[in-house]
C-alpha cells in the first residue's frame, strides 16, 4: 500500500513537471503548427542559466525568472529568425530545428561540460510534509505540483478569456483574415512563441531542484512533451494536462513494477491513444 500511494504521489509530480514543458511546448507545436523539435534544447539551456544566475546571486528566485526570461529571448529569435520564414513547412522547421538542437547540444557542453548541476530551492521548500498513510512526502515535489496547476489555470484563461488569447485562436484558424482586420499576426505569434520557450527555461529550473540538469536531458524532456501532446491532443491545455497526467503515471508505475519495461508503457500508451483517437484525447478532429 506504501509503496503503490508513493508511486502514485511520484507519477503525479512528474506529470506536473511534464505538464509545464510540454504545454509550452503545446502553444508552440499544437496551436500554432511550428515543429519546434528545439523545445528541449530551452530546456536545458534555461536550467542551465538559472543555475549560473543562482551561483552567483544566490537566489533561487532570480534563478527561476532568469530561466523563464532567457528562453522567452530566445523564443522571440526563433520566431523572428527562423519560423516567421518557414511557415507552413513542416519538413523545413524540422530539418532546421533538429540541427539547432544538436548545435546546441555541444555548445552546452561545451560550456557546462558533463557534470550533473542540482539548484537549491529555499528553505522553505525543504524537508518532508507530513502525509497520512505514507508518513511523509518532499515538499518540493508538492509545490512543483501545485506551480503546474497554477500555471495551466493560468495559461486557459489567458487563450479563452483574454482577447490577446482569443486572437492568437483565430490567428491559428485563419491568419490571413485577421491580418486583414489590422492585427499584427507576427506580433501574436512572437508572444505565444515567447510564452512557450519560457515556459520551457522555467520547467528547467523547477525541474533542475528537482532532479538535476545534465547533458541528455533535453532529449529526454522533448521526447516526453511530444507524447504528452500527441496523447492529449494538440493545442489543448487541458489536453497536455492530462497527456503529462497518464505519461507520468504510466512512467512511474512501470518503473516501481516492472523495471525493465517501464520506458516502453509511456510510448504504448501514445500507441494505444494514436489508434483509437488519431488526434488526441482533446484534440480536434
Amino acid at each position: 500500500m506504501r509503496l503503490f500511494l508513493l508511486t502514485f504521489l511520484n507519477g503525479l509530480t512528474l506529470a506536473a513537471l511534464y505538464f509545464i514543458v510540454a504545454s509550452g511546448f503545446s502553444l508552440v507545436f499544437g496551436l500554432m503548427r511550428n515543429v519546434n523539435l528545439a523545445h528541449g534544447s530551452l530546456y536545458l539551456l534555461g536550467g542551465y542559466i538559472g543555475f549560473e544566475v543562482a551561483n552567483s546571486t544566490g537566489s533561487w528566485y532570480l534563478a527561476v525568472l532568469a530561466g523563464f526570461l532567457s528562453m522567452a529571448i530566445a523564443g522571440v529569435l526563433l520566431q523572428l529568425l527562423v519560423f516567421r520564414y518557414m511557415e507552413g513547412q513542416e519538413l523545413r522547421q524540422t530539418l532546421v530545428t533538429i540541427a539547432l538542437s544538436i548545435i546546441l547540444a555541444d555548445l552546452m557542453l561545451a560550456v557546462w561540460s558533463g557534470v550533473s548541476y542540482q539548484f537549491t530551492p529555499p528553505a522553505w521548500l525543504f524537508g518532508a510534509t507530513p502525509m497520512p498513510f505514507i508518513n511523509a512526502y518532499p515538499t518540493y515535489r508538492l509545490f512543483t505540483l501545485a506551480a503546474a496547476i497554477a500555471i495551466g489555470i493560468a495559461l486557459w484563461l489567458f487563450l479563452n478569456r483574454t482577447r490577446i488569447g482569443i486572437m492568437i485562436r483565430a490567428g491559428v484558424d485563419d491568419r490571413g483574415m485577421l491580418s486583414a482586420s489590422g492585427v499584427n499576426v507576427q506580433l501574436l505569434f512572437c508572444v505565444t512563441f515567447a510564452i512557450g520557450a519560457g515556459l520551457a527555461g522555467l520547467a528547467g529550473v523547477l525541474g533542475g531542484s528537482a532532479l538535476s540538469i545534465a547533458p541528455g536531458e533535453d532529449i529526454r524532456f522533448l521526447l516526453a512533451s511530444l507524447i504528452v501532446v500527441i496523447v492529449g491532443g494538440m493545442g489543448s491545455i487541458p489536453g497536455a494536462a492530462i497527456g503529462a497526467l497518464l505519461i507520468g503515471m504510466t512512467e512511474q508505475f512501470g518503473l516501481a513494477y516492472f523495471p525493465t519495461y517501464g520506458v516502453v508503457f509511456s510510448f504504448l500508451v501514445m500507441v494505444v491513444v494514436l489508434a483509437i483517437r488519431p488526434q488526441g484525447i482533446l484534440g480536434r478532429a
